[in-house]
């Protein structure tokens, strides 16, 4: 029986080379579930930032190619949700298409609000293909500073 060096890093031993496979692997898992049968892109969803001010929070949704009545918000229970369906058009006369990027179909988003809304005075408005959700926070929602007194 031959004695063989072991070199615990050599090639097929280097510990980070199964993460590589299982990397390669999980990527193409992503795209065949993001990829219908003809390739085009199927899921997507509008980014979206939100900030908060002592008053108010503020949605802003990317939703390039929409209009405004294909877009729903609804409120319930301290979780808004935007949702809604982007239609991809396209004629198919005599074209061939090399390569589709642009995403299309339905989509929803739903966002628990940390704090109570006026839901009465919640504003929404599309502009440039974004969206903006203004909602106002309930009085007893926003802070208040309470004053010391002495004794």
């Amino acid at each position: 029986m031959a004695l063989i060096r072991w070199e615990p890093f050599s090639r097929g031993m280097m510990p980070w080379e199964g993460f590589e496979t299982l990397r390669r692997r999980m990527d193409r898992l992503f795209d065949e579930f993001t990829r219908s049968d003809s390739g085009e892109l199927t899921r997507w969803m509008p980014l979206v930032d939100i900030s908060e001010t002592a008053e108010q929070l503020t949605i802003h949704a990317e939703i390039p190619g929409m209009d405004k009545k294909d877009i729903k918000i609804t409120l319930q229970d301290n979780v808004l949700t935007i949702s809604g369906e982007k239609k991809l058009e396209r004629e198919e006369k005599d074209r061939n298409y090399h390569l589709v990027e642009r995403s299309s179909g339905q989509f929803t988003r739903s966002f628990t609000l940390p704090s109570k809304v006026d839901d009465g005075n919640i504003k929404a408005s599309f502009k440039n293909g974004v969206l903006e959700v203004v909602l106002p926070k309930a009085p007893e929602a926003r802070a208040r500073e309470i004053e010391i007194q002495a004794k």
